[in-house]
């Protein structure tokens, strides 16, 4: 399966003398009690798609969890809540960690418990590098756009249709049938690059320019498949890339990847793991 034209060289060929600093470092805040599955997905896609070091920040009770599944990516016990999700009291830590690092993903199955959401809002506003929202680092913004105003940061936001609609409190319907407007209005009034996903993924930043998706299937329609998007994004990102050209790029290969599991094992059992069993082969024709 060939690589679009338009993403050929667009990831740096590594130099012999390389080493794993010249790759980023990306730092992946995710995972709650029930959805360690989505921290898992995040940093292994980050790590699969070129990253040099991933750090998983997660709740220290769930620590173990993910530590056992992991073997390449890093994890950082953090703060946690009577509720076993990431504290308030996390934010100094992740605030001195961030500086560390290249690029922060925010959001994937951290929950939506209130304390937790008060936090994801208050790093919004305070992280100084670039970040990547989705899942509930949108549940969180939705309840308060106007923060995006406050941030400090380059930021990539990747809502689906419904979290798209909490965004810019409209129906589903009408984000589906105007998806290219809803997409350029939002990246253009809020200063982001903006992802929408679902077929045809639409990708927009400030100044109007805009690119649709043509890579995937049906089968991506299923738990996990954005979790490994955001990692993707992120890695990109680390990597010295661009955020309008990572956002674009990370769906593209997303989408690809999705592709060549479907090959193998068609769109009814595909599942978010297989998109990461088939990234490097997505990714491999970038360099040759």
């Amino acid at each position: 399966m060939k690589i679009a034209r338009e993403f050929k060289n667009i990831l740096k060929k590594r130099k012999p003398d390389s080493n794993k600093s010249d790759y980023g470092h990306v730092f992946v805040l995710a995972g709650s009690p029930g959805l360690t599955g989505a921290a898992y997905l995040t940093g292994q896609a980050a790590i699969l798609s070129g990253s040099g070091l991933v750090t998983v920040g997660i709740p220290e009770s769930l620590n173990c969890i993910l530590a056992s599944k992991f073997i390449e990516v890093m994890t950082k016990p953090l703060p946690q809540t009577k509720r076993k999700t990431l504290s308030l009291n996390a934010f100094d830590e992740i605030l001195d960690f961030s500086k560390k690092v290249e690029v922060s993903a925010i959001g994937p199955g951290l929950s939506q418990e209130s304390e937790t959401q008060r936090l994801i809002q208050k790093l919004i506003m305070t992280l100084d590098k670039p970040m990547v929202l989705d899942a509930d680092g949108i549940n969180a913004l939705s309840k308060n756009v106007k923060i995006l105003n406050k941030r400090k940061a380059d930021m990539i936001i990747t809502p689906h249709p419904g979290e798209m609609a909490r965004l810019t409190k409209k129906d589903t319907d009408y984000i589906q049938k105007n998806r290219l407007k809803v997409t350029k209005d939002f990246a253009r009034d809020f200063g982001v690059v903006c992802v929408l996903k679902g077929y045809k993924t639409v990708v927009a930043n400030p100044d109007g320019d805009c690119y649709i998706n043509y890579t995937g299937n049906p089968g991506m329609a299923t738990a996990g498949s954005g979790d490994v998007l955001t990692g993707i994004i992120a890695s990109f990102i680390g990597q010295g890339i661009g955020i309008f050209d990572s956002a674009k790029l990370a769906v593209h290969i997303h989408g690809l990847s999705g592709d060549l599991a479907k090959r193998k094992k068609g769109e009814i059992s595909l599942i978010a793991s297989d998109l990461l069993r088939y990234l490097p082969f997505a990714l491999k024709p970038l360099y040759y």
